[in-house]
């Protein structure tokens, strides 16, 4: 079962990814998120991204570092992530990736694997793996045993998620397989990101990528 997390929007961990790498402004942190293609991937909803820093802010996963001023535009504050963000950042995408819940949660937290050590995100999928399988199992059973006395008709819905669990479950295995197996391609860079807590180049330029928005 999903925590009960002070910010529950997925935008706040949207938000604390783009802060990772350097303090921004929130109009700084929206480009980023944007060239990521984040708001695609998590979908997110920009109409409360300022409510959402604040309460970053008011929680301590945020702080602000200096406020700065371009040209006739408002003052901006510049946030940087705090130890408690980071925190919250990788459990929270620890649960994302463990817990089966909805497949926008499952798709945020691939979205963000990067964060955990290859062999911990090994871990979680098998959990994942071993929790939908128990889950199919369940379906199954009350499949079968509706299946003679109700139309199939009114069962088709109960069919389609079997289906899309039993998808979930393959790709999640082959995902496993090819980070078990060492045939996952950038493993090695992700293994190193994680010895030494510093990001190889090529992944550094794309984590950096974006620009300030009109």
């Amino acid at each position: 079962m999903a925590k009960r997390r002070k910010v529950s929007n997925l935008l706040g961990l949207a938000v604390l990814s783009a802060l990772v790498t350097r303090p921004m402004h929130p109009y700084e942190v929206a480009s980023v998120l944007r060239a990521r293609s984040k708001d695609e991937q998590m979908g997110i909803k920009w109409g409360s991204l300022y409510r959402v820093v604040q309460n970053l802010e008011k929680y301590g996963f945020v702080a602000a570092v200096q406020s700065e001023r371009e040209g006739g535009r408002p003052e901006r504050t510049v946030y940087r992530i705090t130890e408690a963000g980071r925190a919250e950042m990788v459990d929270w995408v620890r649960e994302l990736v463990a817990v089966p819940e909805s497949e926008e949660r499952f798709k945020a937290g691939l979205s963000l694997l990067a964060v955990l050590p290859p062999d911990e995100v090994a871990r979680l999928l098998e959990g994942r793996v071993g929790a939908l399988e128990a889950r199919i199992a369940a379906v199954e059973a009350e499949l079968a045993g509706s299946a003679e006395a109700v139309p199939r008709l009114f069962l088709i819905e109960t069919e389609y998620e079997l289906a899309a669990r039993r998808a979930e479950v393959g790709w999640a295995r082959g995902l496993l397989a090819e980070i078990t197996g060492g045939s996952l391609p950038g493993l090695a860079q992700w293994r190193e990101f994680h010895r030494s807590g510093e990001l190889p180049d090529e992944l550094r330029e794309l984590a950096e990528r974006g620009g300030d928005p009109e």
